[in-house]
């Protein structure tokens, strides 16, 4: 598994991350300027309500610690790629969505250190968080989320028509690569999938159901329109599975860090797509 944590991982992410810049513009960014209500709404809801949901289901449901931070990081991952592809299928507002996944992918370098090390201090790790520097995280989530998502923009800038036919094979692949690194951290804690999932399932279900649900009717109560709200709750549903792994693997060698990431990777499409058949008539 060596092979795959040590150079597998990364760069699936890496490419991941740089597909994602293949289809992002300057718009993708000034949209907020011109839609700041509906960005700043799905912004709070994605970086702080989810993770605040997450401390408090951790809290309130016995698990164990290390299960809790392993929680509290897919919580805090940005918003998945496929979270755009779903935004489509449910006639939701899918430049927002881009937007979305595209802004908290990038602040993500700040916010995901942050909540990670804060996470083992009120879960009673700090004997672990000592051991772990804010810095080293953020740089090494910046070489593998920022910079290929920054070179996937500047290779769109420049080679637009060759980007064009691209885009479409690299998301295909960014989907298939997801689905290897899943599978590969499923299959290194095999002899303890059945107790992990019993243990982290139902935790990572009530999480995904009641953040898609609540970040749907905080956008209602904010005045957005029915576009917008599907947007926000889908986008608010999907994590960045891979970078979670990345995360946990990175900084606590996976194990059980990491199941709470894969029981709710493979929830959140079920769910998303019950939810994308419910609101698309809408």
């Amino acid at each position: 598994m060596g092979i795959i944590t040590d150079i597998f991982l990364p760069l699936a992410l890496a490419f991941i991350m740089f597909s994602l810049g293949l289809g992002l513009t300057g718009t993708d960014f000034t949209r907020v300027i011109k839609q700041p209500k509906d960005f700043f709404v799905g912004l709070s809801c994605q970086i702080i309500l989810l993770p605040v949901i997450a401390l408090i289901l951790a809290k309130l449901l016995p698990i164990t610690p290390e299960l809790a931070v392993g929680l509290m990081i897919i919580a805090a991952a940005p918003g998945g790629v496929t979270s755009n592809i779903l935004t489509s299928f449910a006639r939701g507002d899918v430049a927002l969505s881009i937007s979305l996944t595209a802004i908290i992918s990038l602040l993500s370098v700040i916010t995901v250190p942050f909540i990670v090390i804060t996470s083992l201090g009120l879960f009673g790790l700090e004997n672990i968080s000592k051991d772990i520097s804010l810095l080293s995280i953020a740089i090494s989530m910046f070489l593998i989320v920022v910079v290929p998502t920054l070179l996937g923009m500047i290779f769109r800038k420049f080679l637009t028509d060759i980007t064009i036919k691209l885009e479409s094979i690299c998301k295909k692949i960014s989907l298939i690569l997801f689905i290897i690194v899943l599978l590969g951290a499923i299959f290194a804690e095999k002899d303890n999938i059945i107790s992990y999932f019993a243990d982290a399932g139902l935790i990572t279900l009530v999480l995904n159901v009641i953040m898609m649900t609540l970040a749907y009717f905080v956008a209602q109560l904010l005045g957005t329109s029915i576009k917008q709200k599907k947007c926000i709750s889908i986008e608010c549903g999907l994590q960045n599975g891979t970078l979670a792994i990345f995360v946990g693997t990175t900084l606590f060698g996976g194990g059980v860090y990491i199941i709470p990431a894969a029981t709710y990777s493979l929830i959140m499409f079920f769910t998303s797509l019950i939810f994308v058949f419910l609101v698309r008539k809408i």
